[in-house]
């Protein structure tokens, strides 16, 4: 099957608490606010009923309610190399809590002690990149924020800390396809309200 046809469409879950208050939230278990909630739903027109031939989520329940709410709850698989960084030591601080004791410290490039490096989670990137362009069709894949800016770096070819570069809020949506030849985004950053 030709993989150049096929589009991976990316999903923030919607707003937390620890989302909305910039807290580092890698395998806590914290639900959508209402507000996350209200972000779902509205995004689901942006789908317009459109199907999948995968439809992958995150086990975490704020990913896992997010695909729900968008309307892929029944056809949705977990899948764990979609879990969101694991911040270690960080995990519900926010970046100006840790430079504190780590000065210039940021995600892309600081140590995260008893959790994962920017190459560990590139490598659980690409495994869902390969599972994705074997699907034979479009793919549809729920996650989390720092770990879908590293899946985008590497469906481009860039290393896993160029992420930083790619800002994703909450219940947005992100394209990854091809122009020609050459993996390209074709979507960033859509929410309900922004975008054609």
């Amino acid at each position: 099957m030709d993989e150049r046809r096929h589009n991976i469409w990316i999903v923030r879950h919607g707003e937390t608490d620890w989302s909305r208050r910039g807290l580092h939230t890698g395998r806590t278990n914290v639900p959508l606010t209402v507000a996350g909630e209200r972000e779902a739903i509205a995004l689901r027109r942006r789908f317009g009923g459109r199907r999948f031939a995968l439809v992958l989520l995150s086990p975490l329940s704020r990913a896992r309610e997010t695909c729900r709410l968008v309307g892929y709850g029944d056809v949705a698989q977990a899948e764990n190399d979609l879990l969101e960084w694991d911040y270690g030591v960080y995990e519900g601080r926010t970046t100006a809590e840790i430079q504190r004791e780590a000065p210039g410290w940021t995600i892309w490039d600081g140590e995260t002690p008893g959790g994962e490096t920017a190459v560990e989670v590139g490598y659980r990137a690409d495994r869902v990149i390969r599972r994705a362009t074997m699907a034979g069709g479009d793919v549809a894949l729920f996650a989390h924020g720092h770990l879908l800016r590293v899946l985008a770096t590497r469906w481009l070819g860039l290393g896993p800390t160029e992420g930083r570069l790619f800002a994703l809020g909450t219940s947005s949506i992100g394209v990854l396809g091809y122009e020609r030849d050459v993996r390209v985004i074709r979507a960033w950053n859509l929410t309900a309200e922004t975008g054609p």
